[in-house]
């Protein structure tokens, strides 16, 4: 999931409720430069397997409401630059 909505400009909101992450083990630069995404509910992501996480909300300086409440960071190694703005 890499760069999946890398540099998405005008991406305000999205629905991602449907999404399998069970063997996700790259989320890193996943939302980089999503600069005028507003809300963001990820909390039906299992992250149990993820690793690196670097970027991963990078430049995402609009964001006012985020859900990570069910986030599993056990084994992640990298969170670099996780909510640099």
């Amino acid at each position: 999931m890499s760069y999946m909505f890398n540099s998405c400009f005008k991406l305000q909101e999205i629905n991602l409720s449907n999404f399998k992450t069970d063997n996700v083990t790259n989320m890193e630069y996943m939302f980089y430069g999503c600069e005028s995404l507003d809300v963001l509910n990820i909390s039906t992501f299992n992250t149990k397997n993820v690793i690196n996480m670097r970027h991963m909300f990078y430049g995402c300086g609009l964001l006012n409401e985020l859900n990570i409440s069910t986030f599993n960071t056990n084994n992640v190694t990298n969170m670099e630059y996780l909510f640099w703005m």
